[in-house]
C-alpha cells in the first residue's frame, strides 16, 4: 500500500527528507449544503504561513503508540490529535476516511509527506490557539475556491484539489461514502513553469515525466496563474 510513498522517499534521497504528516478534512452539513472547516495559519510561520488549510501537522513519535510499523494508524492518530489541538474537534481514528496522500516536489525546502483523511465534525465548538492558527471559518468548497481566485484567501495545491473534489457533494453522508469507496490516490507533485505561472502536475499529465507544462496531451495539473488557479484533469 505504501510502495509509492517509499518510492518518493528514494526519488528524493538527495533532497530535503520527507516528513510524515497527516491532515483531516472536517465536514458538516451547513445551512446551504456541505461545509469544511478551514483554518488560517499564522502568517509568520515558515511553512505555508498565512494560508488557509485543514487541521493537520507532522506525525509525532507518540502517535505510533505500541505499533511503530503501522504508518496508517499513526497518521490517523496524528490527524485526531491535530484536530483537537488546532480546532477543538474531538474525532475518533475509526471515523476517518483515508482518501489521498500527497508528496511535495523535491525542490520544496520542508517536505511534508501527508495523509489526507475526511471526517464528520464532532459538534464541539471550534477553538483555536491564536498562535499557530489565527482564524477559522466554515466554508462551502466552491466558495473557498472562488475566494482564492478573488485573492481573499490563499490555498496550497493539495487544499485546492481536495476542495475541487468536495464541491461535487451536497452533504456529509454522500461525501464520506464516496471518499471511503474510492481507491486512495497518491499525488507525487512536480512543478513546471508556464507563461502564466507555476504548474503543479501529477501522474497522468502529458508533461509529468519531463516536468514540461507545454507538452500536448492528457491533463492532470493545477495552473497557478495570477488571474486565478485552474485545475484540469482529463
Amino acid at each position: 500500500m505504501f510502495a509509492r510513498w517509499e518510492a518518493a522517499q528514494r526519488d528524493g534521497a538527495d533532497e530535503a527528507p520527507l516528513i510524515p504528516a497527516a491532515t483531516v478534512v472536517v465536514l458538516r452539513d451547513g445551512p446551504e449544503g456541505l461545509e469544511t472547516l478551514m483554518l488560517r495559519r499564522n502568517s509568520k510561520l515558515e511553512f505555508v504561513g498565512g494560508m488557509w488549510v485543514f487541521p493537520g501537522g507532522r506525525i509525532d513519535p507518540e502517535d505510533h503508540g505500541d505499533r511503530p510499523d503501522d504508518l496508517l494508524a499513526a497518521a490517523k492518530q496524528a490527524a485526531v490529535r491535530e484536530a483537537a489541538e488546532e480546532a477543538g474537534q474531538q474525532l475518533e481514528p475509526g471515523a476517518l476516511a483515508w482518501f489521498s496522500h500527497w508528496t511535495p516536489p523535491t525542490i520544496t525546502p520542508k517536505r511534508f509527506s501527508t495523509w489526507f483523511f475526511a471526517a464528520r465534525a464532532s459538534g464541539d465548538p471550534v477553538a483555536i490557539d491564536g498562535g499557530e492558527i489565527h482564524d477559522w471559518a466554515w466554508m462551502a468548497p466552491a466558495d473557498a475556491l472562488q475566494r482564492r481566485n478573488r485573492l481573499e484567501i490563499e490555498l496550497a495545491p493539495p487544499t485546492w484539489v481536495t476542495l475541487e473534489t468536495l464541491q461535487e457533494f451536497t452533504d456529509v453522508d454522500t461525501a464520506l461514502a464516496a471518499l471511503e469507496a474510492v481507491d486512495v490516490e497518491f499525488f507525487l507533485t512536480r512543478i513546471g513553469r508556464s507563461d502564466v505561472g507555476p504548474v503543479a502536475m501529477w501522474e497522468g499529465d502529458a508533461g509529468y515525466a519531463a516536468t514540461d507544462p507545454t507538452a500536448t496531451g492528457a491533463r492532470h495539473r493545477l495552473t497557478m496563474a495570477e488571474s486565478g488557479f485552474v485545475y484540469e484533469r482529463s
